[in-house]
């Protein structure tokens, strides 16, 4: 991957061109393009992050360790009616059909300086015993199309007593016109590290 994407990048020429980029510059960090499930995830989620990617769609995952129970971690993450408790580019969200079971739909508004505006979106998993969340973009005004996201957490410690969470969000989309995998993908992952980097804010700061 090019260490400076093209100025044709769409999506990275607005993201970096727009009051959104000073809260998305401290979370920027070089990636390479995944092709295959992190080795982190236990082999009783790993399908969970397995996605069939066609030519025109790209595929990527951030992982985030966080100094608190999984417990508590999941009780922010598995609101699916208030992502924007740790998603700070939401401005709100609003729930239209549902009552926060699988098939529920809600319809979140970005900040502005997004190339996005609305997006509707439906959850896919939601599994209290394993801890897996996942949703599905189904609507809305914005570039990211057929976008589908995992979110997995994962105990993990040295025995030291201190209870920490691994937390493993995959995605696979449409690579818009204009745009190649390579640039979709660092701005995802870039948007994606941001909200898990809050979330570990808001978890150790409840532990």
């Amino acid at each position: 991957m090019p260490p400076n994407p093209p100025k044709s990048s769409v999506l990275l020429h607005r993201i970096n061109h727009s009051p959104a980029a000073a809260n998305v510059a401290h979370c920027h960090h070089d990636s390479l393009l995944k092709t295959s499930p992190p080795a982190a995830v236990p082999d009783t989620v790993a399908r969970y992050h397995t996605y069939s990617v066609g030519p025109d769609q790209c595929f990527s995952f951030v992982i985030q360790e966080i100094h608190a129970p999984v417990s508590t971690v999941w009780s922010v993450v598995r609101r699916f009616d208030k992502p924007q408790a740790y998603k700070h580019f939401l401005k709100s969200c609003h729930v239209i059909v549902g009552d926060g079971d699988v098939g529920t739909l809600r319809e979140v508004h970005v900040i502005s300086g997004l190339p996005a505006a609305n997006s509707t979106e439906r959850l896919e998993i939601l599994d209290d015993e394993r801890h897996v969340l996942s949703f599905s973009v189904v609507g809305g005004d914005h570039r990211l199309a057929n976008y589908r996201s995992v979110t997995t957490l994962h105990p993990t410690g040295d025995g030291d007593g201190n209870n920490r969470t691994v937390v493993v969000e995959s995605y696979a989309v449409d690579v818009p016109p204009g745009n190649t995998k390579e640039e979709t993908c660092v701005f995802v992952d870039t948007i994606v590290r941001c909200n898990l980097q809050s979330l570990a804010q808001i978890a150790e700061n409840l532990a």
